[in-house]
């Protein structure tokens, strides 16, 4: 009640003299209580990100329909942005820091290489045959599977499949470009390099160390298996049946740190009929069944997810999901802002 009568006594834009209002524009000036609050409202953010829900079997016809209507020549990505209302669509983003598109790659296409700013993944939502080559390092493209396509590093697709491949992408898209800092470079095709880190990093708790020397890549990992991802989590919740979140975070395999520094990735087990109360945090967080379905709620909203369907939440905002099989566990991977906030040290756990 007294920060609402301090909101009350605040000054406002009409209270000053017109002639007063015009000299500061003028001299390009903007007096600042007529919108503190606004800025700094009490207690809590007023996030513009509302909870949104996408629909696979809605979206996926569309996609299809792209892929129709423009080659791949004439679109380079091939793209449905999942855009969220309450920032705009036009502004093309799912929160104030995370971009989500559904990408469609046709058998024979080949996207062409270029390398931008703002750090990417690829969480492959279906079909087989498609490639991502990151740096040279040639990426096989199965369901489930994350690819990172860092900051600055080079990056292609192609398919030699018989079958539509279409992933989910999410990058910080939003934030890069709020700071004037996107923008891409154009390359040429890729020649494979050997190697492949997925297999050097697939034993758990062990780096390669030759001459007891450690990598100094700053992304030794490029493609995360979800064959692996999901084998983990089963085991987990089968050693650890009192545990009540059955989680795994998406890491640098050298540092133990984010796999990537803007946004956090993650893969979620929801044991049949688990319902699982996320913490309130403060970054926005996605959504996205690999397999199964989830009924996610958020504050007052409910959303039915089936497999492939997206769903954003924003920050500050209680959040819970609920496995909708009975017998079957659910696969869920979510993507999150809490790298940014920790750097920015805004983040919080209200519990």
């Amino acid at each position: 009640m007294q920060d609402q009568d301090r909101f009350d006594t605040l000054g406002r834009m009409e209270d000053l003299p017109q002639d007063y209002r015009d000299e500061l524009t003028q001299h390009n000036l903007v007096p600042l209580w007529p919108s503190l609050r606004a800025v700094l409202p009490p207690a809590k953010p007023q996030p513009r990100t509302r909870a949104t829900a996408w629909s696979y079997q809605t979206l996926k016809p569309l996609l299809i329909k792209a892929g129709e209507l423009t080659p791949i020549e004439k679109a380079e990505r091939r793209v449905l942005v999942l855009a969220n209302p309450g920032h705009g669509l036009e502004k093309m983003q799912a929160s104030a820091a995370m971009y989500l598109g559904m990408q469609l790659l046709l058998p024979g296409e080949w996207a062409p290489s270029h390398r931008h700013t703002p750090n990417a993944v690829r969480m492959i939502v279906e079909g087989e045959g498609a490639y991502t080559t990151v740096n040279g390092e040639k990426c096989p493209m199965s369901r489930g599977d994350l690819i990172l396509t860092p900051t600055g590093l080079w990056h292609e697709h192609g398919h030699d499949g018989d079958q539509p491949v279409i992933w989910l992408d999410v990058l910080d898209l939003p934030l890069v470009y709020y700071m004037e800092a996107s923008y891409h470079i154009d390359g040429d095709r890729q020649t494979v390099k050997p190697g492949s880190g997925d297999r050097t990093y697939a034993g758990g708790g062990m780096v390669p160390t030759a001459m007891f020397d450690r990598s100094n890549k700053a992304y030794p990992m490029l493609r995360y298996p979800w064959v692996e991802a999901r084998a983990a989590l089963v085991t987990l919740a089968d050693d650890q049946p009192a545990l009540e979140s059955v989680q795994l975070t998406y890491v640098n395999p050298e540092t133990g740190s984010d796999a990537q520094n803007i946004l956090g990735y993650y893969a979620l087990m929801l044991r049949p009929g688990q319902t699982l109360k996320l913490p309130v945090r403060s970054p926005a967080m996605v959504f996205h069944v690999i397999e199964g379905g989830a009924r996610v709620t958020v504050e007052d909203q409910a959303f039915t997810l089936l497999e492939a369907d997206t769903c954003c939440a924003p920050g500050y905002s209680a959040v819970s999901l609920r496995n909708s099989s009975a017998d079957q566990p659910a696969f869920i991977f979510i993507a999150d802002e809490s790298p940014l906030h920790r750097k920015l040290g805004v983040f919080e756990n209200r519990g």
